[in-house]
């Protein structure tokens, strides 16, 4: 998948993540993102953020009144932040919607 996006044109940059004592991870990259993203703001021409957290409602906010937001994808329409709701406005959509474009099938061949 790595692979596909960065062929694609996409730079990724992958974070450190903790191991914690319950065998589960913990990566912060929240401010690390929203740091980067106005950091970079005049490399990219629009920006596509997929999150259901409000704490990137300043980004999102941000990024809309620069004319800078493609389009906040939300995975739930019924689970994310009423933050974000406000910040993208009509620039929101979620995955559900949107399955049917994103989603991989594989046709075998007879």
């Amino acid at each position: 998948m790595y692979s596909f996006f960065q062929d694609a044109g996409y730079h990724l940059i992958f974070k450190p993540v903790l191991s914690l004592r319950n065998w589960t991870t913990k990566g912060n990259v929240d401010a690390e993102l929203v740091l980067q993203a106005i950091v970079d703001i005049d490399k990219y021409d629009k920006a596509l953020i997929i999150t259901w957290d409000g704490d990137f409602s300043c980004l999102i906010k941000h990024l809309y009144q620069c004319n800078k937001l493609l389009m906040l994808i939300v995975p739930n329409l019924k689970a994310y932040s009423v933050f974000l709701k406000k910040a993208a406005k009509e620039k929101i959509d979620n995955l559900t919607n949107l399955r049917w474009k994103l989603e991989y099938i594989h046709k075998q061949q007879n």
